[in-house]
């Protein structure tokens, strides 16, 4: 390191091999330092850099004690109580915490620059201002950020079944979307009762009603009924009924529902039996064969009871949601107008005005809306025309399903006050 000439100060002398200045002390720094030596180096800063335009500004008192701001480079003395701080703060600094080093990121003006001075004398410079506008605006972005911070999280559903192998977690996903695709393929189109000559929808809704609770005495399994109305809905599409033979086209269709679904399949006979020997065992094997044809054999079609089961379990469904669901739904079934809604929207819907009935008000959480890919928006419409028919259920001739859930097998769902305020919102 190179020294200065005690004589000369503008005069740069060698180094001793020791380290040492001339002019004595051992190691890096001499041992004292003469005024000589701060005013040749303050000397050879101004030669070299050259004396800053505004001398001012680095003694103005209205700058922090710790550093000093100039527009040029101020001169190296200044800056020096400022390294050593550091220095000295890097060296007892502790471990930070995350909010610590998350505020270390903003620029810390304050410790350069004593705003409240400038705000005291009442001459804010513009650049201050400028600071203070941004410091607000990334505390707002943070306040945003915390609100983000806190939203509802979507719930990891299948997390309970991982070692169950029935429940297929690892494809369950996969499965839905497949289903999600499929579905339009077994819906049919809500005007085809204007194709048919000697049926209306009317008709449709007293089968429905009929075969509903025939599903009820028979104890069937839930998906059975859903598959029954399904293979009715896209007969009659594409098929010309006359009136006599649209209950054999019922009779016909649980009859193959059953024996796609069903363990033990009831024999035909039983139908007939039933449908008080309005037909005979031939008639019903030659509809069979034709309605078989005619859909192409095409029994594996998601229905709304497919989508409901994995709906039911996003909601965390007890047994009360569950069969409050499963009433909304059963009552969309008789309707003919509900067949504008896909199987998928019609189970999000059921479930969702069923939380909505038991509550009191609107629950729609972020996993439903996940697992559904239904928004609450996307509901509404459904919803408000199920809360409708679950005010009407026990008027009329078509009471069938009000009739079955007034039992206590189906939890007296029936009897469950409907969620007028959702009508009511509508109307407002």
């Amino acid at each position: 390191m190179a020294g200065l000439d005690e004589n000369n100060p503008g005069v740069i002398c060698p180094e001793n091999p020791q380290g040492s200045l001339r002019g004595g002390g051992v190691g890096k720094y001499p041992t004292a330092t003469t005024g000589l030596n701060r005013r040749a180096l303050s000397n050879i800063n101004r030669n070299i850099i050259g004396a800053p335009p505004y001398p001012c500004a680095v003694y103005k008192r209205g700058l922090s004690e710790n550093a000093a701001i100039c527009d040029k480079n101020p001169p190296i003395h200044a800056h020096r109580p400022i390294t050593r701080k550091f220095a000295a703060q890097k060296a007892n600094m502790q471990q930070p915490k995350p909010e610590e080093i998350k505020n270390s990121l903003l620029p810390e003006v304050s410790a350069v620059i004593d705003v409240e001075d400038y705000k005291a004398a009442g001459d804010v410079p513009m650049f201050v201002q400028h600071t203070e506008a941004m410091l607000e605006e990334i505390y707002r972005m943070e306040e945003v950020e915390m609100e983000d911070v806190v939203e509802e999280p979507v719930m990891d559903i299948d997390s309970c079944d991982k070692k169950n192998p029935l429940a297929v977690v690892e494809y369950i996903d996969d499965l839905y979307d497949f289903y999600k695709k499929a579905e339009a393929s077994g819906c049919v189109s809500s005007s085809y009762m204007l194709q048919q000559f000697d049926i209306n929808e009317r008709m449709r809704g007293i089968l429905i009603d009929w075969l509903i609770e025939v599903h009820y005495k028979f104890e069937l399994m839930e998906e059975t009924l859903y598959l029954t109305i399904n293979l009715i809905d896209r007969f009659l599409a594409v098929q010309p009924v006359v009136r006599k033979k649209l209950q054999l086209v019922g009779v016909t269709a649980m009859l193959l529902a059953c024996k796609y679904e069903e363990v033990s399949v009831p024999v035909v006979e039983d139908l007939i039996m039933i449908s008080d020997k309005a037909y005979s065992r031939k008639e019903v094997l030659e509809m069979e064969k034709l309605m078989i044809n005619t859909l192409q054999f095409n029994l594996s079609v998601p229905t709304p009871y497919v989508f409901m089961r994995r709906f039911l379990k996003a909601a965390q469904a007890d047994k009360k949601l569950e069969l409050l669901s499963l009433f909304m739904i059963e009552l969309c079934l008789v309707e003919y107008e509900m067949l504008k809604f896909p199987p998928s929207l019609l189970a999000a819907a059921a479930i969702y005005t069923a939380q909505c009935t038991l509550s009191g008000s609107r629950q729609w959480n972020k996993t439903s809306e996940w697992h559904t890919n239904y928004s609450e928006g996307q509901l509404l419409e459904c919803s408000r025309m199920m809360a409708t028919y679950h005010q009407n259920a026990a008027t009329g001739k078509l009471t069938g399903v009000h009739r079955k859930y007034c039992t206590s097998k189906f939890g007296y769902a029936a009897k469950i006050q409907p969620a007028n305020f959702l009508l009511e919102e509508a109307q407002a």
